[in-house]
């Protein structure tokens, strides 16, 4: 559905329209903008806007059906550019996506957003209170949601981090690693970490084009040379938000290393055990089978004293076993 409909005059809002195509009009020849805002909208109401505003094919059809990566696309009267907005919830551990889609040409901003994370509402507020900066034109809607964005994965990876720091606390407890939940925890973890990541890794090239910086650092059609030092500044964001990413997942893959060799000590702690107590076990076993077959000639059985010594040799060697295995750790 439409949210929302604007035209922006240097710097300052007025209501547009119902017709997009009298609202382009208008923000032209006012030498402003028109910012059409949409939520999941049906093929019907989206087909509107792509007449109105020569949208490509390619592109409309991306904005309808979503499940994009990140990615920044030119074409001849429209610049295409896909964002995903993260959501993480700590009571879950869960990490979940959202898709932005911007739409940005001559005179004319389109967002539509796909999930009910990362509302632009509260974006638009915030343009509008900065005049200055929404009398850049069109640009400025693209800076705004991508600056929104981005400074969203900053605190997520910030949370990640807090709640990493927690599991790691609990592997390297005692008794806490050798809980059966916690390989399965950290697994899952590892999981929302690939989630963020299939969000933040991909935009790394888009906002560098946006930026001018590196290789792919040549003029992007609709956007304002003036504005590249505001996506410079959400480009370095990002990349403080890569680099975090990177450390969180290679500190997860040590994490679980560390639990699998905990278990493994673990295990091996009990498998010395349960053979010190079955050698424990195997010598007054061995002496009773050997005086309990019965031979007829078995002088030791009719020794007045044959029963108590073979109990006091039996407690003898089992007090020697004892100590040597509590000595060595086995015990």
């Amino acid at each position: 559905m439409i949210v929302d409909c604007a035209i922006y005059r240097e710097g300052k809002r007025s209501e547009g329209p119902r017709d997009f195509s009298d609202a382009l009009d208008e923000a032209r020849s006012a030498r402003g903008f028109v910012w059409i805002g949409l939520h999941e909208p049906s093929a019907d109401e989206f087909d509107l806007v792509a007449q109105e505003f020569a949208l490509h094919p390619l592109a409309v059809e991306d904005a309808l059906k979503a499940h994009q990566r990140p990615k920044l696309e030119v074409y001849d009267d429209s610049l295409f550019v896909v964002l995903k907005p993260v959501v993480y919830e700590p009571r879950s551990d869960t990490v979940s996506s959202g898709e932005i889609m911007i739409f940005l040409g001559d005179s004319f901003a389109v967002t539509v957003r796909h999930g009910e994370g990362a509302p632009l509402a509260a974006v638009r507020d915030r343009l509008e209170r900065e005049t200055d900066l929404l009398g850049e034109g069109a640009t400025s809607v693209l800076y705004a949601v991508a600056d929104a964005v981005v400074d969203h994965y900053l605190e997520v990876a910030t949370e990640l981090q807090t709640d990493l720091e927690e599991l790691e606390a609990e592997v390297f407890t005692p008794d806490g690693g050798g809980s059966r939940n916690t390989a399965s925890r950290i697994y899952n973890f590892k999981r929302q970490i690939l989630e963020f990541r299939r969000a933040t890794g991909p935009l790394a090239l888009p906002m560098t084009r946006l930026a001018g910086v590196g290789t792919f650092g040549a003029g992007v059609p609709f956007v304002e040379d003036g504005a590249r030092p505001f996506f410079r500044d959400v480009h370095d964001h990002l990349t403080r938000v890569n680099e975090s990413v990177e450390g969180l997942d290679r500190l997860v893959s040590d994490i679980l290393s560390a639990h699998l060799a905990q278990m493994s000590v673990r295990q091996n702690d009990d498998m010395r055990k349960i053979s010190a107590w079955a050698a424990m076990a195997a010598v007054p076993t061995m002496i009773a089978g050997v005086y309990g077959m019965n031979f007829e000639h078995m002088p030791e059985l009719r020794w007045e004293w044959s029963y108590p010594v073979v109990i006091v040799v039996m407690a003898v060697l089992e007090v020697l076993l004892y100590r040597l295995f509590k000595r060595r750790g086995w015990l």
